[in-house]
């Protein structure tokens, strides 16, 4: 798969994002991918930031969802070769200040089956 098609799902997974819909955001993985994030870590330290299969994830973002009504991400810049893309964003979520976050997607056969998330 091209770069190009990367862009197009990355593009996707940010309008999935935003509009809080979990069925479009993980029909973009694969069935077990695999999704670290420092917030998992904080919020569900057993998991030690780290998260694998659709069900764990419909989890960990339904529970962002309910807490954060206003939580958006405004990409920034992507960044794609043949096996990943490389997203920068901006977190807002209303009474909190932004936090700038840059995330990895790796994909396969058209689905994403990794994700790392890192803040700073």
């Amino acid at each position: 798969m091209a770069p190009l098609s990367f862009l197009n799902i990355a593009q996707q997974w940010f309008d999935a994002f935003n509009a809080h819909n979990l069925e479009d955001l993980l029909a973009l993985y694969d069935d077990q991918a695999i999704h670290f994030s420092p917030k998992l870590k904080i919020r569900q330290p057993e998991t030690n930031g780290l998260v694998q299969g659709k069900p764990a994830l419909r989890e960990w973002w339904k529970d962002s969802f309910d807490r954060l009504p206003t939580l958006q991400y405004q990409p920034t810049s992507f960044t794609a070769d043949d096996q990943r893309v490389f997203m920068e964003y901006i977190r807002k979520v209303a009474g909190e200040p932004d936090m700038f976050i840059a995330e990895v997607l790796e994909i396969s056969h058209g689905k994403i089956n990794a994700s790392r998330v890192y803040h700073g």
